[in-house]
């Protein structure tokens, strides 16, 4: 048996790797998603490998005010080669299933991961370029202010939260890209290298579970009072004592100024998929801390900026004390999620 020679199951998944990587072309690769108060059901960037779409005229509009460039097609080399290099990667694939040699598909892994970080780069630079080079003359104008979107992930920009992800098509890359990092590893027999056989298995759990708890945003934003509205009744958070967060599944982060305008958010937007919860701490001042491990007291002698009457403490006893001075009785987290 010649060894330079792959099996014909990765032959079948090259060509998978293949249709996957021309399907691509076809479908949006990547979208930002665009959320603010005056446009309630969001608004779409799509980019494909030859084009933009979406709701490029309204972002344009936009973006003409606090002094972005507009977006074209013409302007961006990236949508007249991209298609072509796709197209290149797809024979790529075909050839190195018809060859069968290992070292062509080493390099075609290597050339398609090198590919992969040149286009993060680039689309980096493309963000940063559109974020702070400004106009000057434009009629909106925040001092020190700059519109870079997030590479991947969320972030807030004034009044918008800007949430940026990969589409149909940069999944389907990446699948790709994930295919081939399997038939790489199973032609070159590197799981057979380690000594110990549940090794590898650990291993690869292990940087699993590193790229999930890297990938989503569990960390509380702290609150800045007197500068954030709350998302439930807009009013401003002026202060640290009462105030409530909540972190979405896809990294967002929503305020508020009272623990109920919290709760009464999450059920006025129950589709959105909540990841945590953090309250204020009322014995110290702006310092948010887990709803779960919180202990919570209500009161109608509790003056919340909108009457909620509920204050959160880290520790039981302080909870109990206030509880005696504000004749305040303890609750549950799950019971005030259900008022």
């Amino acid at each position: 048996m010649n060894n330079s020679k792959i099996s014909t199951l990765s032959k079948g998944v090259l060509l998978l790797v293949m249709v996957l990587l021309v399907s691509s072309i076809f479908v949006p690769m990547w979208r930002i998603e665009l959320s603010a108060p005056q446009y309630p059901e969001g608004l779409v960037l799509k980019l494909h490998a030859n084009k933009i779409a979406g709701d490029v005229d309204i972002i344009n509009g936009l973006n003409h005010y606090i002094g972005m460039k507009t977006l074209h097609k013409e302007d961006f080399v990236e949508f007249t080669v991209l298609p072509y290099i796709f197209i290149f990667f797809a024979l790529f694939a075909l050839a190195t299933a018809i060859i069968a040699k290992k070292k062509t598909l080493y390099v075609l892994f290597i050339s398609l991961v090198l590919f992969g970080v040149l286009a993060a780069v680039d689309f980096y630079r493309w963000n940063y370029e559109y974020g702070h080079n400004l106009d000057p003359n434009a009629a909106i104008q925040v001092p020190g202010m700059s519109y870079q979107p997030p590479l991947i992930g969320y972030k807030q920009l004034l009044n918008f939260g800007a949430y940026s992800i990969p589409d149909i098509g940069g999944w389907l890359l990446i699948a790709s890209g994930f295919l081939l990092f399997i038939i790489v590893i199973k032609e070159s027999n590197l799981l057979q290298k380690f000594k110990k056989p549940k090794t590898a298995t650990v291993l690869l759990l292990f940087l699993s579970l590193s790229f999930l708890s890297c990938s989503n945003n569990t960390k509380a934003v702290p609150i800045k009072l007197n500068v954030d509205n709350c998302d439930f009744c807009k009013m401003s958070i002026a202060d640290g004592k009462y105030g409530a967060e909540v972190l979405t599944e896809k990294g967002r982060t929503y305020k508020f100024d009272d623990i109920m305008c919290m709760t009464n958010y999450c059920k006025e937007n129950s589709s959105t998929k909540i990841s945590s919860y953090y309250v204020h701490d009322f014995t110290q001042d702006n310092v948010l801390i887990p709803a779960s491990t919180a202990h919570f007291i209500s009161g109608s002698a509790i003056q919340s900026p909108m009457r909620g009457g509920i204050i959160a403490f880290s520790s039981e006893k302080d909870a109990k004390e206030f509880g005696t001075k504000l004749n305040a009785k303890l609750i549950t987290w799950d019971a005030i999620l259900k008022q």
